[in-house]
């Protein structure tokens, strides 16, 4: 594989703009090429062969070749002078040192070009690495308050212990280190009260100092020398400046955050109206804290570790780009710009390699057990790899299904099931109850070309949900399910025909109706499974989104919270479904859909459950409203506010018939179309920007321009095919519920491309702002951090 290529596939995808641009000096140094071959005359290929067994012998001394790299360096052609700028930051400015000739002005834009990339690269590593020292600090103050609260939870009635730290006289700084003892068993457990405790708290600077280095040329100069010594006793003739504060005072400023993330805490958050809350020292609180914070230690370590990677790739670009010139230009000036860009700040600085080494000590002491092998393997999860036996039985299954399907056409024409009126009519009414089935599968099928398509343009998709790295599904495992869900339904359909049908087997007829009961609960068994089969952590991680949006708005709203029940809309006749489930096997066993329509009860449930997934939406919206104060989310919870009145409405004119409904049903849906069309097209998908290229977006993750239009026209009409359900325009060919499911089929095909364009536009919102990590609550906050913020918005 050419390095352009596998430079492409190793970027961060949402740094692309921030690593060095390989490919347009790639186009600059084929201008610069191409004047050389214009230069030189082309020399017969048998000639230069001929030429080549006639160079003499350079030998193996050593000293020639010594003699020929000085001679290298003597005939480097450029000089690189270092600026620095007002911020104390270098600026990397290239010089030409040869007159240019006519033709050569390429060579002087390569240059510039990479200047311009080099000092690019340099300032988002610096920003970056700047950042993750700030993480560090916050997370050291962290790891303190919780140490702390766990020798408190352990041994509640301990007394405090006062730590000594001798530091020497001639060190002009403040920073302490700390010894490598571990924490003892006894300290945390079960010793004696006002037993001397030996205790390790990390220092202030334990993950940012790297440590001191106040030497020059990067050499370590260790200013201080630490004793620590525990002692029960305030004091003991020791000068008090050599003391620290108890490391258990930190408890006195530190308070539990309420972020509102479940339902009990954010009715606690409404009701005492208080965003955080003092520390009550019990285990449920230790325990939630330990989980946050190593949560957030992963994540700031796969942080760093990106981070050591985008320093490696831009390095290794650099370096083969520079190649490519000396062999274009014929000109040797890598050696010298590379010896600049190893000097410069991102071929330099190790403070992330530092920062990696602290990290991985600090959570394989606190986090497990000092237990180094099950440390890495939660820090570095492996990959998923691709299994073959997935490709294999996605074929397998998907052959099933298209046997399946034509095994049942040919069953229905042997047996003649249409042309029979009973058969005919017991089709139709059993219908609904796998139909449910089909619209599932047909969603997942869109969804796993989702995945592909998003692969294939760099989405981080799995970034965006939220999904646990190496949990992810691929889009074969999607298609493997639901081919094997469809083999399932297909299968259990046309034994429910063969059985129905048969007149051999109609000592079965009792127990026929039970066919599409066991198969729902067969389905439901395998989605609730809690065994480690059929993507457990999958299965787990859409039951707990799903609960979050049935309990909105008690949940904090994630992106996948609201993604998910957005899929939910489009699902509303697979919802009727399954009420259609509960009228045939229990108001009144194997019951028509018709009669079931006459019952009160039944024609209200069927309206409420249209507007359930609206309404989830609708809270959704209120919820993020009170947390984020965009008026945006208002604007949006009135749109499905809209379309909830729309739903009713047109479900009321279906079920009455009558002019006066069909009036104002034509009317909310009109509106509840233009809105939610505008509201797709506009803000979820980021399209029709005036200032934009061609009225579309500033940046496009599809090639292909004219695909944006086709999808926005396909939004519009596929929009509008609901109105076919209150115009009632005569299909040939459609009748019953065909119409319903072909329509509900386009409904859900439609928010299938939705789903990509949706997910493309939140990449580039990420991409615009370097987002490439999730942001980890912390379960501490500080009275002074507090007390600063107030202060700050005082000002």
């Amino acid at each position: 594989m050419k390095f352009g290529k596998e430079f492409k596939q190793q970027k961060v995808p949402e740094w692309t703009e921030a690593y060095m641009d390989y490919n347009k000096l790639k186009r600059i140094l084929h201008k610069v090429q191409q004047f050389r071959q214009s230069e030189e005359p082309p020399t017969p290929m048998k000639v230069s062969q001929k030429l080549s067994l006639y160079k003499p012998f350079s030998g193996l001394d050593v000293k020639s070749n010594s003699e020929e790299t000085n001679d290298d360096v003597e005939e480097q052609v450029i000089a690189v002078e270092t600026v620095h700028n007002g911020d104390d930051r270098e600026v990397y400015n290239t010089n030409f040192l040869p007159s240019p000739k006519e033709g050569e002005e390429s060579e002087i834009m390569f240059f510039e070009k990479l200047d311009e990339e080099l000092n690019k690269v340099n300032t988002f590593y610096r920003d970056k690495v700047e950042e993750a020292i700030e993480e560090a600090a916050s997370l050291n103050k962290q790891m303190n308050a919780l140490i702390a609260l766990r020798i408190k939870v352990k041994q509640p009635d301990i007394n405090k212990c006062h730590i000594k730290r001798k530091v020497s006289l001639d060190s002009s700084s403040t920073e302490s280190s700390i010894s490598d003892s571990p924490i003892r068993e006894d300290a945390l457990g079960g010793g004696r009260v006002g037993e001397d405790v030996q205790i390790e708290m990390l220092s202030s600077n334990e993950l940012i100092d790297f440590p001191s280095y106040h030497g020059e040329n990067g050499h370590m100069d260790p200013k201080f020398d630490v004793e620590p010594i525990y002692d029960d006793s305030s004091s003991n003739g020791v000068n008090s400046e050599n003391y620290e504060p108890d490391p258990l005072d930190v408890l006195d400023r530190v308070r539990i955050k309420n972020t509102r993330e479940s339902p009990m805490s954010t009715i606690r958050g409404v009701l005492n109206d208080s965003k955080d809350k003092d520390l009550r020292f019990k285990k449920e609180e230790l325990k939630k804290a330990e989980g946050q914070l190593k949560v957030a230690f992963i994540e700031f370590y796969r942080k760093l570790h990106q981070l050591k990677h985008y320093s490696y790739v831009n390095l290794l670009a650099f370096s083969k780009i520079l190649k490519k010139y000396e062999k274009s230009a014929k000109r040797r000036a890598a050696r010298s710009y590379m010896k600049t860009v190893d000097d410069s700040y991102i071929g330099s600085s190790d403070e992330v390699n530092l920062l990696l080494d602290r990290v991985e000590d600090t959570f394989v002491k606190y986090f497990a057990n000092s237990n180094h092998r099950e440390g890495m393997k939660i820090l570095r999860p492996k990959r998923k790899r691709e299994k073959h036996r997935v490709a294999f039985f996605s074929g397998f299954f998907s052959g099933c299904t298209i046997a399946l399907l034509i095994a049942i056409i040919l069953l229905i024409q042997a047996r003649k099931v249409m042309t029979k009126k009973e058969h005919a009519m017991y089709l139709e009414n059993v219908f609904p109850l796998y139909s449910l089935y089909a619209y599932i599968i047909l969603h997942m099928l869109l969804y796993a070309a989702n995945i592909h398509f998003w692969k294939h343009c760099r989405i981080n998709y799995p970034f965006i949900f939220g999904v646990k790295q190496g949990t992810e599904l691929s889009s074969q495992d999607v298609f493997l399910f639901s081919t094997g869900l469809a083999v399932l339904t297909l299968g259990t359909f046309l034994v429910h025909i063969h059985l129905k049908v048969d007149s051999v087997n109609s000592v079965y007829s009792k127990h026929t109706e039970l066919v599409p009961a066991g198969l729902l609960i067969v389905f439901l068994a395998i989605f609730l499974c809690p065994f480690n089969v059929i993507y457990k952590s999958s299965r787990v991680f859409l039951i707990r989104h799903l609960f979050h949006c049935i309990c909105a708005p008690l949940y904090k709203v994630s992106f996948a919270d609201f993604f998910l029940a957005d899929q939910l809309t489009s699902q509303v006749q697979a919802f009727r479904c399954l009420e259609f489930y509960m009228c045939y096997y229990g108001m009144r066993w194997y019951q028509k859909e018709e009669k079931c329509h006459d019952l009160d009860l039944y024609n209200v449930f069927y309206i409420i459950i249209a507007v359930i997934p609206y309404w989830i939406r609708f809270l959704q919206c209120v919820r993020r409203l009170f947390e984020e104060k965009d008026w945006a989310h208002l604007y949006n919870g009135s749109r499905y506010f809209l379309t909830i009145v729309a739903v009713v409405v047109r479900t009321v004119f279906e079920l009455k018939l009558e002019k006066s409904w069909k009036i104002l049903a034509f009317i909310t849906s009109i509106a509840a179309i233009v809105f939610n069309t505008y509201w797709d097209i506009v803000v979820d998908w980021g399209l029709l920007q005036r200032k934009s290229n061609m009225f579309l977006r500033n940046k496009l993750a599809v090639s292909r321009r004219y695909l944006y239009f086709v999808v926005m026209v396909m939004d519009v009409i596929l929009r509008l095919c609901w109105l076919q359900l209150m115009l009632k325009f005569n299909i040939r060919f459609l009748k019953g519920t065909a119409i319903s499911t072909l329509f509900s089929s386009l409904e859900i095909f439609r928010r299938g491309v939705w789903m990509f364009f949706r997910l493309e536009n939140e990449h580039l919102n990420n991409v615009g702002r370097y987002r490439a990590f999730k942001s980890v609550p912390l379960p501490f906050s500080y009275y002074e951090e507090d007390e600063d913020e107030s202060e700050k918005k005082d000002t």
